[in-house]
């Protein structure tokens, strides 16, 4: 069997994020992650928190056979050193990542000294064949300060979408609108970016300088969950994102709000 599970919900700060004030009834969120077991058992992360130890555990593994990487945000990376001799001190894992990625570990000499010692083995991320399974990178806009951005298509007998980032529908769907886009995509589940709510949610900052489509938008342009539709799961939640204290917004549509645990069956 094939089969995703959510590791973390949250954007790349968690949840609650350091330096915010406590809100009462708010429950943690680790930074977005998940995790695929193929039709052989192979296990593969897709982005890596520094709340490994307490996503492997959600997912009940104790290892892992590959990575594949989003993006250089600091949330989908700040796990990799955990691999090392340092802790895990691990072998031949295998990381799945762009051409702009792989360039940036070799550059980073806390990573570099990683692919040195033999902890991952790097491969490109376009088309990965794994057991019952595929995984197809799709290359979306978002802040590129650091790499390039790729959102994850697993496909066996049904498709899940990986969408944590972008920067705006507009630029990612090109045209397109989102229900044909995920349809044309084939997409069965997509977990998709929900950092934001509303376009004025943040006080202290400028929010336009970390695009993310809100959720708002995002209810919008899909309206009510009709017969026949897929799953829409939002995940990548910031820690002022209201739906981390009332999800109704989303789910008196027919929509989910992530959550660390939940699982997909994918066939």
């Amino acid at each position: 069997m094939v089969r995703v599970t959510l590791l973390g919900s949250a954007q790349d700060g968690g949840v609650p994020q350091a330096g915010s004030v406590h809100r009462e009834g708010l429950d943690r969120r680790y930074p977005v992650a998940i995790g695929l077991v193929d039709s052989n058992g192979g296990r593969h992360l897709f982005d890596a928190s520094r709340y490994l130890a307490e996503q492997l555990q959600i997912w009940n593994q104790t290892g892992v056979d590959s990575i594949f990487l989003t993006h250089a945000h600091i949330g989908h990376v700040d796990g990799l050193t955990l691999f090392g001799k340092e802790a895990m001190n691990c072998k031949g894992i295998s990381l799945f990542c762009s051409d702009i990625m792989l360039d940036l570990i070799q550059k980073t000499p806390i990573w570099s000294i990683m692919l040195d010692q033999g902890v991952f083995t790097p491969y490109g991320n376009n088309i990965v064949k794994l057991p019952g399974v595929t995984v197809e990178a799709l290359k979306v806009p978002h802040r590129a300060e650091l790499s390039d951005m790729h959102a994850y298509i697993i496909k066996a007998e049904k498709s899940l979408l990986y969408l944590p980032d972008h920067d705006t529908w507009s630029e990612t769907l090109n045209g397109h609108d989102l229900r044909s886009w995920l349809n044309h995509l084939e997409i069965d589940i997509a977990l998709i970016d929900g950092t934001f709510y509303s376009y004025d949610e943040l006080k202290n900052r400028k929010q336009e300088e970390i695009p993310h489509p809100p959720v708002e938008q995002t209810l919008q342009m899909l309206g009510e969950r009709r017969d026949g539709d897929g799953e829409v799961v939002f995940i990548h939640l910031n820690h002022t994102n209201p739906l981390c204290m009332d999800e109704t917004p989303v789910t008196e549509l027919g929509w989910k709000v992530g959550k660390e645990g939940m699982s997909f069956s994918l066939g």
